[in-house]
């Protein structure tokens, strides 16, 4: 299994739930108002007057071959709507209890 980290500008929040919800991925954990600056020429988001712009987040875990798939459906969003960006990290997942 992998956990699957999507982080977002908060414009994007309901595509991605739509995203995953048409991916038929049930499970997920909703981070809201998270404040970071991407690493590749992204400017701060961090919810004040000079930076009023806030970041949510997603983590899923998901079966192994689900995730080409997902991270395709993420390029795809993020493609579409590059203004706002999407980010997808991936990692193993060792142990569900």
């Amino acid at each position: 299994m992998k956990a699957v980290f999507i982080v977002f500008n908060q414009a994007n929040t309901t595509r991605v739930e739509f995203m995953l919800d048409k991916l038929k991925i049930a499970g997920f954990t909703l981070f809201e108002e998270v404040q970071g600056r991407g690493s590749n020429g992204g400017v701060p988001h961090r919810g004040t007057h000079a930076w009023p712009e806030m970041n949510s987040a997603i983590m899923t875990v998901v079966e192994d071959e689900r995730v080409d798939e997902l991270l395709l459906t993420v390029r795809k969003l993020d493609i579409r709507n590059k203004d706002v960006g999407v980010r997808a990290f991936v990692w193993n997942i060792e142990k569900v209890v």
